[in-house]
C-alpha cells in the first residue's frame, strides 16, 4: 500500500468508513461530499478528523432523516435529541452538557469500538498517510482561513472576488464543488490567496 495517499483516497476511505456505519443504521442518508469533511472542522463537532468525528456527523445525518432538530445556536449546542440519536449510534457522553456546546463531545463506546474496530484502523490507516502526503504543503498552498487564523474552521467563510470587483463571503469547501458566478459579469467568483498561489 502506498504511504502517499492522496486526498482523493482519504475521501474514499471515508466514504467506506460511512457506509460501514450504514450497516447498522440504514436511515443514514449517503454522505454527499466526503472530501469535505477533510478540511473542515468545526469545534462543536470537534476538531479532529477521526471515526468518532464521524460517527459524530452520522448523528447529525440520522437526525436529518427523522427530522429531528438536534443543535441549536447555529449548530453549536447538541441538545437531548442529539444525545439520544448519539446513543443509539454507539456514542457515550459526560453526565452534565457543556455551557456551549451541550452534549457534543461525545466518544465511542467500548461496544461500538469492538463493532467498529476494523473500520477504524482502516481509517487511521489513511488519515495517517494522508497527514504524510500533505505535510510537505509549502507556504504557498492554500490552507483556508482555520489555518491561517488558528480558528477552528467549521463553516468559517473567506472572501471571493470577481473581475468586477464585486465580492462574496463563502466556505472554501463550498466553492470548491462547483463555480459561484457573478450576476454582474458572469465570470465565476474566486478566493484571492487560490490566485495569488498559482501565479
Amino acid at each position: 500500500m502506498s504511504t502517499t495517499q492522496t486526498p482523493p483516497v482519504l475521501a474514499a476511505e471515508l466514504a467506506q468508513a460511512w457506509a460501514d456505519i450504514q450497516r447498522y443504521h440504514p436511515e443514514l442518508p449517503d454522505l454527499a461530499a466526503p472530501e469535505s469533511l477533510i478540511g473542515e472542522s468545526s469545534s462543536a463537532c470537534g476538531h479532529e478528523l477521526s471515526f468518532e468525528r464521524l460517527l459524530h456527523e452520522a448523528v447529525h445525518g440520522v437526525a436529518a432523516a427523522r427530522g429531528v432538530r438536534d443543535t441549536s445556536r447555529a449548530g453549536r449546542y447538541h441538545n437531548r435529541r442529539f444525545l439520544a440519536i448519539a446513543e443509539e449510534l454507539g456514542l457515550d457522553h459526560p453526565d452534565e452538557p457543556h455551557p456551549s456546546s451541550g452534549f457534543s463531545l461525545v466518544t465511542l463506546t467500548p461496544e461500538a469500538k469492538r463493532r467498529y474496530r476494523p473500520t477504524t484502523e482502516r481509517l487511521q490507516r489513511a488519515l495517517k498517510a494522508h497527514s504524510a502526503a500533505t505535510a510537505g504543503d509549502t507556504a504557498r498552498s492554500f490552507r483556508g482561513p482555520a489555518a491561517r487564523h488558528g480558528s477552528s474552521g467549521g463553516g468559517v467563510r473567506v472572501k471571493a472576488v470577481c473581475d468586477c470587483g464585486r465580492n462574496v463571503r463563502v466556505v472554501p469547501s463550498v466553492l470548491a464543488q462547483a463555480p459561484i458566478v457573478c450576476g454582474g459579469c458572469g465570470k465565476p467568483f474566486r478566493i484571492p490567496d487560490v490566485v495569488a498561489a498559482a501565479g
